[in-house]
């Protein structure tokens, strides 16, 4: 029991109210309280500064490479510790954990699942362990949403190589990177194909995105390839069809529930201790009826947030996860992440506004979970096209 908790009340730290973790057989159970604990007194706090300065915080990745959060894709993990994996790390803070399940999701599960062996023995290693670092360029600035059907960066085969030109947007780690993997339509047969670009080559320019109001840490880039050459051997082999990035598309939208999920127990982390330590009328702000109503509703909507992923965790591992279902859940879950840390950021008042009591960091970087990997607008109207056989994306339906 804290010194800010009354006698006879029972400290209630981890917010674990529906004892999720005891889904975890005993040695992931056992890592994932290790990394838990890390990620709470060595990340969490000193993230605040790299937030607020727009910076990549190299020392950190470095640290949770020797935790093995880079090697998540590859090290048998089971999906749902990998789940609560994402969830500490956006607890501890969104843009790590945002750049953790890119890597894994993506930039790992693509080259494991798509790329070459050569390309495998060039990349993975590093990647493991956060020595080398992966972009995912996909998005453009034109198209976002839509981007499988309106793509205009090309490639254009020249012999013995590919030359790439076009222009890609909100690419994460853009700026750092030591390559990225860009998708571009071949102009001999409109194909969609996944390319690795070494961000050294002539031609390859990122610009960093500035004064985000979230997801601060992450270097955003702007991404112009012009006249870029690479060697024919940097096409993904497994990725000559767009369709074949589908599927782990499908699973990196989910993975922003995880994230939500987290963002909402720090926002309750964040409430209840500010709430406990601050005195008001004489008395402690958590003795109030509002404020603890709203520590309620914000654990309520973490808590379901938590159970709608372990549910979909469990589809997954059945190999019977469908786009559907992972737009439903990273709809509905960065919906009440908003909600959640609107609350937080009441409950502390003004104090809620500065990033350095933590709480308007949270409120600011929930703004980007609502809205990357599919806008919430865009992945609502995927559940309503599975539940009323109409499309809205379309005229014809």
């Amino acid at each position: 029991m804290s010194a800010e908790e009354p006698a006879g009340v029972p400290a209630f730290q981890d917010a674990d109210l529906m004892h999720v973790t005891d889904l975890l057989a005993g040695p992931e159970r056992e890592r994932y309280m290790r990394v838990r604990e890390f990620l709470q007194s060595s990340v969490r706090d000193q993230s605040i500064g790299y937030w607020n300065r727009e910076e990549f915080p190299l020392a950190l990745v470095s640290e949770l490479g020797r935790q093995g959060l880079g090697a998540l894709q590859l090290d048998g993990s089971s999906i749902l510790l990998k789940g609560l994996m994402y969830v500490e790390l956006a607890r501890a803070d969104v843009s790590l954990s945002a750049l953790a399940g890119i890597h894994n999701e993506l930039i790992v599960g693509m080259i494991s699942q798509l790329g070459s062996e050569e390309q495998k023995r060039r990349w993975l290693p590093g990647l493991r362990d956060f020595s080398a670092l992966g972009a995912f360029a996909l998005t453009e600035p034109d198209h976002g949403s839509d981007i499988s059907r309106a793509l205009g960066t090309t490639a254009a085969r020249d012999g013995a190589h590919w030359i790439l030109n076009g222009a890609k947007r909100w690419i994460g780690a853009g700026t750092i990177a030591d390559f990225a993997l860009v998708w571009a339509r071949d102009t001999a047969d409109g194909g969609i194909k996944g390319f690795l670009v070494e961000t050294d080559r002539p031609g390859y320019q990122a610009t960093k995105i500035s004064n985000k109001i979230g997801l601060r840490i992450m270097q955003n880039a702007d991404i112009s390839l012009a006249d870029v050459r690479i060697p024919a051997a940097n096409l993904l082999p497994g990725a000559t069809r767009f369709a074949a990035a589908q599927g782990l598309l499908r699973d990196s939208r989910a993975w922003v529930g995880w994230q939500a999920a987290g963002i909402q127990l720090a926002a309750f982390d964040l409430a209840r201790s500010y709430s406990l330590a601050r005195n008001q009328f004489g008395r402690k702000l958590a003795g109030f009826q509002l404020v603890q109503q709203q520590l309620a509703d914000i654990l309520g909507n973490a808590s379901a947030s938590l159970a709608l992923m372990v549910e979909l965790a469990r589809i997954q591992e059945s190999g019977k996860l469908e786009m559907a279902q992972a737009a439903m859940a990273k709809a509905t879950t960065t919906r009440l992440a908003r909600a959640s840390v609107a609350m937080g950021r009441s409950l502390l008042g003004g104090n809620g506004i500065s990033a350095d009591y933590g709480m308007g960091k949270l409120f600011g970087d929930a703004e980007i979970l609502y809205t990357y990997e599919g806008s919430f607008e865009v992945n609502s109207l995927l559940v309503g096209r599975a539940v009323t056989g109409i499309s809205a994306f379309t005229e014809s339906g």
